[in-house]
């Protein structure tokens, strides 16, 4: 074996992973949705940097709002799934450099002084993050169903702010009957390795 990780986390993690469609009523906890974060804040971002934000939608009332901004194919599954979160990145992460990269706290205004370079590194590794989360979404047993179908615009001004571009939208769960469609293919690793 070349992986250390036991193959039943592998397959939990990523071979017999897949993207939910359909979820039971079955709760996802603030303790789980704890325990995930606790899990995934320690994956690797650069210097140190931790842009996503991650706003639950829990309220009948915040859930409807949501809704209309979804494209319609996502519509349904995300009214129904026992919880949703939008991961968004926060384009002033620069703010907390100082204390989450104490080795060189100057970096905010060294390379993150403009906003434009701001926006592009809070959305390369809120990305890396939102990754990170579907994984840690796995580790705690339910499904994730990510998303990007969704009006992008409209969703920010619904449950953002201008310093803050919407990436995702994620339902959680336990996976309902029919979650799954048929696996899809992927590229074999001599498409996607080149050795120099």
């Amino acid at each position: 074996m070349s992986l250390v990780l036991d193959p039943a986390a592998q397959d939990l993690l990523f071979r017999e992973a897949r993207t939910a469609n359909s979820f039971t009523d079955e709760p996802v906890t603030e303790e789980q949705v704890q325990a995930i974060y606790d899990l995934v804040k320690y994956g690797p971002t650069a210097f140190n940097q931790t842009p996503l934000r991650i706003t639950l939608v829990r309220s009948a009332e915040a859930r409807e709002r949501l809704v209309q901004h979804m494209a319609e194919g996502n519509r349904a599954k995300t009214a129904a799934a026992p919880l949703v979160a939008i991961l968004s990145a926060d384009n002033e992460f620069h703010e907390e450099l100082p204390a989450l990269f104490p080795a060189f706290p100057q970096a905010k205004d060294v390379f993150f002084a403009e906003r434009p370079a701001r926006e592009g590194s809070a959305t390369l590794n809120a990305a890396l993050q939102a990754a990170y989360f579907i994984v840690g979404v796995r580790a705690a047993g339910l499904a994730a169903g990510p998303m990007t179908g969704f009006d992008h615009e409209g969703l920010r001004k619904e449950f953002l702010d201008d310093d803050h571009t919407p990436l995702m939208v994620v339902n959680i769960g336990k996976p309902g009957p029919d979650a799954w469609y048929p696996r899809s293919p992927r590229l074999a690793y001599e498409d996607v390795v080149t050795t120099v």
